[in-house]
């Protein structure tokens, strides 16, 4: 059996999976996007001094985090629809991702927030500084830089991750070249494009992630 590289196949189906990489890219921003501010929440909450609000937030991360993805997707588009919650893929699948890299999150910004001095918080009540202002210009400011490169690793961990879409039916990248390939019965170039185009993506990111790092630790 011989198989030869077929260009001609390969221009007919790169608009479409172009098309499904768009998709790839928004699900991607919207779920970091969700989870970044999510994770904040998460953070905060499972710092508060009541046990009311610290250990059901705690419990609900630990629950969320320790389940698989898949899990939840097929849990929010195919279960909620039962109890009058229908929502489409794609929005489904960024909302479970979504929460459920928020879990993760919140232990990048728990992290960040222990790394800064006990002696910050300290000159910041005895400089009788509200609470809010020792949040905002002195503990997010040291803490940023340091959560940085882990959250540019989950950036493109999510960004692989939305290939869990297609299980829900959202035409992304992967699921765009399944389809190809049950059309034509040709399944070797779709793919091998698929994972091409993650690759490039996926490097050209670690790349950034890279340059933003050593940006942040000099400034």
């Amino acid at each position: 059996m011989t198989w030869d590289w077929d260009w001609g196949y390969v221009g007919e189906i790169m608009p479409r999976l172009l098309d499904g990489l768009q998709v790839t890219l928004l699900a991607t921003l919207l779920i970091f996007a969700i989870s970044t501010t999510l994770g904040l929440v998460f953070a905060l909450l499972k710092r508060s001094g009541s046990p009311l609000i610290r250990l059901p937030t705690s419990g609900a991360t630990e629950f969320v985090r320790r389940t698989p993805e898949l899990v939840q997707l097929y849990f929010v588009f195919y279960v909620l629809p039962d109890v009058g919650l229908t929502l489409p893929g794609l929005a489904a699948g960024v909302l479970a991702l979504g929460v459920h890299y928020a879990t993760y999150v919140a232990e990048i910004y728990r992290a960040g927030i222990d790394s800064v001095p006990r002696g910050q918080w300290d000159a910041s009540t005895a400089l009788g500084f509200p609470r809010w202002r020792t949040w905002r210009s002195v503990v997010f400011p040291q803490a940023i830089p340091n959560v940085l490169p882990a959250l540019g690793s989950l950036l493109i961990l999510i960004f692989k991750q939305t290939a869990l879409l297609a299980a829900i039916t959202v035409q992304e990248l992967l699921a765009t070249g399944q389809q190809i390939g049950t059309e034509t019965f040709d399944y070797v170039e779709p793919l091998i494009l698929v994972g091409f185009l993650y690759l490039v993506i996926s490097y050209s990111a670690s790349l950034g992630v890279r340059f933003l790092e050593r940006r942040a630790a000099h400034v």
